[in-house]
């Protein structure tokens, strides 16, 4: 029998930070999605539906307060931690507002996002 595994979907316009999360969480055993606009991560979550979603805020053509509104509306239990590299702190509360678990500042500690996902998304042995 395989073991499903938790599935994170990565949002962020900047490919090296998605290919540093990726790598980061295949390695501790989940499943990952990539997305680099508000398009592609809402496609994936209406077809994959992932368990967690790491959302940048600053992403071209749909910000990601409206991208989180719209998961929202596709999976009203979907968690989403946000990444922004502003210190916008209106942005942030919006979207705490609109039920983001937490959220990180770039440059971000990658073990501190690690330990975020770990407690957010503990993943499910047999």
């Amino acid at each position: 029998m395989t073991m499903l595994k938790e599935k994170i979907l990565i949002v962020d316009d900047q490919y090296g930070i998605r290919i540093l999360l990726n790598e980061v969480f295949q390695k501790e055993g989940y499943q990952t999605f990539q997305a680099a606009s508000g398009f592609q991560a809402l496609e994936i979550v209406e077809k994959h539906s992932p368990d967690l979603v790491l959302l940048d805020m600053k992403i071209p053509g749909m910000d990601g307060i409206e991208i989180l509104k719209r998961m929202k509306v596709i999976d009203q239990d979907i968690r989403v931690i946000i990444m922004t590299a502003y210190g916008e702190l209106d942005m942030i509360q919006e979207a705490k507002d609109l039920g983001a678990l937490t959220h990180f500042a770039k440059p971000f500690d990658i073990d501190e996002i690690r330990d975020a996902v770990k407690k957010y998304l503990p993943i499910k042995t047999n």
